[in-house]
């Protein structure tokens, strides 16, 4: 099996693994998913993805195809590198291979203005047409025309505020403090028309490539906020050369006045998932992003 026969018989892929007629070196690619190298017969590799075999249930339903039709909705602004989907079946995802490299200064600038590409290509509505996930949890990709602030509270933060209440990973204090910015959304400002957004863009969603290039990987892909994507990059201790990523998008394309002050606003989206997710771990993080944000 050589990459072009693969790209025309996508649906072989399993049965080649399942013979062992393709070699596989296990790499890492995340916390969620079982990632290999695949190295075909003509030499060529690609990044698989499946669910591991021992998780106590199966992936959700729609898992592998809602990653592949971000990648192909990113991918088609032609403004930021994105990897390739060769194979997108419901128990697996292959994509092209990246040859890894440093995160470089020259490389930084680059991600800001592609990121700032990106996000002019902009979305037809908040959300998306295929059913959402961010890390394995569903996320509420319903289309809707906004305005953002009241979308950005009813589809990204309430719903993990109250599973995160669920699982026991917010005390009274925290939920107070979420739920009081929740009721101010709408002061906050920024509201922007929908952008084409990566989602899920904390710094290990940035592949630095060997070709210099940063590439997107591992999206929660939807129409949003331009400054949720610049915000989450900044999470769990920052994209190397942040400064620069953020200078190099400005110039690009300068954000709306306040961008700084709405900062932990954006981030709050994902810890709240991560709450959801690993628990009251991040029960502090969740109250210093609300505090910051009723502070602005």
């Amino acid at each position: 099996m050589d990459l072009s026969y693969l790209r025309s018989h996508p649906q072989h892929l399993p049965t080649f693994l399942t013979h062992q007629r393709i070699r596989e070196t296990p790499v890492p690619g995340g916390d969620i998913c079982t990632t290999t190298r695949l190295t075909l017969d003509d030499g060529a590799s690609i990044f698989a993805k499946t669910w591991p075999e021992r998780a106590a249930a199966p992936a959700p339903d729609g898992f592998f195809a809602a990653e592949a039709a971000g990648l192909r909705w990113l991918r088609a602004a032609d403004a930021v590198a994105v990897p390739e989907v060769i194979v997108a079946l419901p128990t697996l995802l292959a994509l092209e291979w990246i040859d890894p490299g440093p995160p470089t200064p020259a490389a930084a600038e680059r991600l800001g203005r592609d990121l700032a590409a990106l996000h002019r290509a902009g979305a037809p509505a908040f959300g998306a047409e295929w059913v959402g996930f961010v890390g394995a949890l569903p996320q509420d990709n319903t289309p809707s025309a906004g305005p953002w602030p009241q979308w950005f509270a009813q589809r990204r933060l309430e719903p993990y505020l109250r599973r995160s209440v669920a699982n026991g990973a917010l005390s009274a204090a925290e939920v107070a403090l979420v739920e009081r910015v929740i009721s101010r959304i709408d002061g906050y400002g920024g509201a922007e028309p929908p952008a084409r957004i990566h989602g899920d863009l904390w710094p290990g969603n940035v592949l630095w490539g060997a070709d210099g290039r940063p590439w997107l990987v591992d999206p929660a892909a939807h129409g949003g906020h331009r400054e949720t994507d610049l915000a989450q990059l900044a999470l769990f201790g920052g994209a190397p050369h942040l400064d620069r990523i953020v200078d190099a998008y400005r110039e690009t394309w300068p954000l709306a006045d306040g961008w700084r002050e709405r900062r932990p606003l954006h981030q709050l989206h994902l810890l709240l998932v991560h709450t959801t997710l690993f628990g009251a771990a991040y029960r502090d993080a969740v109250a210093r992003a609300a505090r910051a944000v009723l502070r602005s």
